[in-house]
């Protein structure tokens, strides 16, 4: 392989072929396997060497205190960090009595493979032990999406010589330790033992243990059982337990051409109210419903579930191989993120690593949900009643703040606000809108009225209600929310930030539209004529600051009359900005950390001129830093909009392989969901110009010069919609359903099934593209970086 390329480029997997130590934290990130509930790092089987260990479960966390100098009124007091349970991944081996340690003796041989169809991830190790003794190992490590609580792994050893005994420990381990903590606020705060045994038992292969945290008081079980398959003679030892350790151990004299074969079936669940018998009998029952199904069975479930997901999901990509491998791998974790979280939040780092202590963001919403929404509705829907059932929490801190509505959390596990830092936790009231936003988008890409009804119904409320209060009407009549930070957080207590005022405007017309269609159930609701009415008028006179001598929109109100940052006088080691300089600074000058008036751009296209969009574009683009993962590729889309198409293509390769080429330095504690979704966003939204503007479906396809050829599905309505771009025309087709109207440039289309419809791309006028700050340029990537598959 290429010095400093991990993975070998090919379609439908990661692959890596040889094992850097110095990339293991990466690459138990980039590895890990979850389905949602259940979340795996791809720490070695023989738990050490690792960079972090991790298993996670989603809502699984330990309360902690919020430390303030000097507190405030409304101030949260306690935070909330993912905690490391119950490790089951653990499967020792030892040869003559020499442990697998690949830090020791010879390896002769390591390969790792995440399959991207068959939802696994493979290893095959040829290691030789210091005396000389050398064996192969294979083992495939599964998380069921079929089966909600339940993993899996098939460990196989082998000799590669003479006669050879072997020993296999399957273990599960409690409170295993961690690294000590760094000072960057991305990273988790260190837990230490936060898990208190309540019960621990084991028989035969099967072994349970039982715990609960100190401050939060959730209960945590996990249970596992085995099959195991050797030759004549090998002996096993019925489980040992105590109070944070089970083991399982087999022995085997294994002739040349013999094998010992361990699969380990797991079950994990959690409560904060169930009892420890039934969270118990909960485990017991998944992991014999898991045996149940044998090992065949979950590798079948899972080939069959993803053959579905990629049905409908698949981004085919011609013409840049990193950039199909990649996007691909960004869909995949995205999947893996949502598909079986039913009930809980999609957290920034899914459940791959500790990283921003396991919180949801806003991020959700933006970036993730409208990836999920066409590829995977059930997963979109899931999230958003998520939502709803901390709409409670939510409306008390509103209260709490003076406001009427609800208040959402910037950053949560639960549903409380766990910043410390309110201007850019409380006063990014943009979460709510945000919230509106993908609940408008689900309910318009899938018809679902039980839905729009219900819960869409109640957050569309709640959300306007907050906006209502928290804006005014000024003395011209004019509707304005001051103090209030966007996604620029090098920004905040703004007034009328653009981003935050346009999605305002959605929220407050498409709550006033539901509440019209839904009258009986929202007089339920305590809305009446009047509200709705004052909903409408704040929309209609919303204030949008624009700097008439420039041009441009200001991204908040007379920010364009701020000092510019000194780019020419700020070091590459400095970036990011928030390790190096003061936000007090920041707050003061010219510089964005990421998409603030572009990303409104996006989502609020309807909003904005072709012509405004450029100009925009030109000027937002001098002054942004991507700080960032949520940046680039939001500027790939409006980049490719506007007709910078080679810069559309860096910037989604940036999105792309922010976690494959660890660009951030910081895949360590988790990949980035949000930018992993975001390589979609920037493909189908970018270069296939796909817009939903009040349930409008449209295209505008184009594709930059380094692509030949760009195909994706996507679900709507009950189609299944494909759009295949080339660079002279696109072609739009259904397999069946009712007919589809779409616009394609603006211009009127339906497609109906069975029938495709082709149009042209219209050709495109270029112009020069604007500079980014000194150093912040994105990195250009080309096809052929990174070594093929063989």
């Amino acid at each position: 392989m290429i010095p400093g390329q991990a993975f070998v480029v090919e379609p439908w997997a990661i692959r890596e072929t040889s094992l850097v130590l110095d990339r293991l934290a990466q690459t138990e990130s980039v590895f890990a396997l979850s389905n949602g509930h259940i979340g795996m790092r791809a720490n070695l089987d023989e738990a050490e060497p690792n960079g972090l260990p991790g298993t996670y479960l989603n809502g699984f966390f330990e309360s902690r205190p919020l430390p303030y100098a000097e507190a405030g009124f409304g101030y949260p007091e306690a935070g909330q960090s993912v905690v490391n349970v119950t490790d089951g991944k653990i499967i020792r081996l030892l040869v003559d009595d020499e442990p697998l340690d690949i830090r020791y003796g010879v390896i002769r041989s390591h390969e790792r493979v995440l399959d991207l169809r068959a939802g696994v991830l493979r290893r095959v190790l040829e290691w030789e032990s210091p005396t000389g003794v050398a064996v192969r190992v294979t083992s495939v490590r599964l998380v069921s999406f079929a089966q909600r609580a339940t993993a899996a792994i098939s460990y196989r050893v082998e000799p590669l010589g003479d006669a050879t005994n072997v020993v296999v420990q399957s273990e599960l381990v409690a409170n295993e330790p961690l690294p000590a903590a760094s000072n960057d606020p991305r990273v988790a705060a260190a837990l230490e033992s936060v898990l208190q045994s309540e019960r621990f038992e084991g028989h035969g292969t099967r072994a349970l243990l039982v715990h609960s945290t100190r401050a939060s008081k959730r209960r945590t079980a996990c249970a596992m059982d085995h099959v195991i398959d050797g030759p004549s003679g090998t002996r096993i030892r019925d489980a040992e337990v105590d109070p944070d350790l089970a083991r399982v151990t087999a022995a085997a004299t294994l002739e040349p051409g013999e094998h010992l074969e361990l699969v380990k079936f797991l079950a994990y669940g959690w409560s904060s109210e169930r009892s420890v018998p039934a969270v118990a009998d909960q485990v017991d029952a998944a992991l014999t419903e898991a045996m149940h199904r044998g090992w065949g069975g979950l590798v079948a479930d899972q080939q069959e579930y993803l053959d579905d997901f990629w049905a409908g999901a698949d981004v085919e990509i011609e013409g840049d191989e990193q950039l199909q491998q990649a996007v691909r791998f960004g869909l995949f974790h995205t999947l893996q993120a949502a598909a079986r979280a039913e009930g809980r939040a999609i957290p920034a780092k899914g459940l791959t690593g500790p990283g921003y202590d396991g919180h949801t963001f806003w991020d959700s919403e933006i970036f993730v949900l409208p990836a999920l929404t066409y590829t995977a509705p059930a997963a979109a829907k899931h999230a958003l009643r998520w939502r709803s059932r901390t709409l409670d929490l939510a409306r008390e801190r509103a209260a709490l703040l003076g406001l009427e509505g609800a208040t959402f959390p910037w950053r949560t596990i639960h549903g409380e606000e766990c910043s410390s830092y309110w201007p850019a936790g409380t006063a990014a009231f943009h979460i709510n809108a945000d919230i509106a936003d993908a609940t408008v988008r689900y309910v318009n890409a899938t018809g679902d009225e039980d839905f729009e009804c219900g819960v869409g119904l109640e957050l569309l409320v709640a959300t306007a209600r907050l906006w209502r209060s928290l804006g005014h009407h000024d003395a011209r009549g004019a509707f304005r929310i001051d103090g209030v930070t966007g996604p620029d957080e090098y920004s905040a207590i703004a007034d009328n930030n653009v981003y935050t005022n346009l999605m305002a405007q959605r929220n407050l017309r498409a709550a006033a539209a539901v509440v019209e269609k839904h009258s009986e159930r929202s007089r339920k609701l305590g809305v009446d004529r009047e509200e709705s009415a004052g909903w409408r008028d704040a929309a209609d006179a919303m204030v949008l600051p624009y700097d008439e001598a420039l041009g441009v929109h200001c991204q908040s109100e007379r920010y364009t009359d701020h000092q510019r940052w000194d780019f020419d006088h700020t070091a590459p080691e400095q970036y990011p900005l928030l390790l190096h300089f003061p936000y007090f600074d920041l707050y003061r000058k010219q510089v964005v950390k990421q998409a603030d008036l572009v990303l409104a751009m996006h989502l609020r296209g309807d909003a904005f001129t072709e012509e405004e969009k450029a100009r925009n574009f030109d000027y937002y683009e001098q002054l942004t830093v991507r700080d960032s993962s949520l940046s680039a590729c939001t500027q790939s889309v409006i980049a490719a909009e506007v007709g910078y198409l080679e810069l559309a293509h860096d910037y989604f390769a940036e999105a792309a392989l922010l976690d494959l080429d660890d660009l951030e330095h910081n895949t360590r504690d988790g990949v980035h969901i949000a930018s992993l979704a975001g390589s979609w966003i920037a493909a189908v939204c970018g270069f296939g110009g796909m817009r939903d503007h009040d349930g409008q479906l449209s295209f505008a396809p184009r594709l930059s010069q380094r692509l030949t050829r760009l195909r994706f599905r996507l679900g709507y309505r009950g189609h299944c919609l494909t759009v295949d771009i080339n660079h002279e025309r696109v072609t739009y087709a259904l397999t069946d359903g009712d007919p589809l109207p779409i616009r394609h440039y603006g211009a009127s289309l339906t497609v109906k099934p069975g029938t495709p419809a082709r149009r042209a791309i219209p050709k495109l006028q270029q112009r020069p593209a604007p500079s980014q700050p000194a150093g912040r340029a994105p990195a250009s990537t080309m096809a052929g970086d990174r070594p093929a598959a063989p």
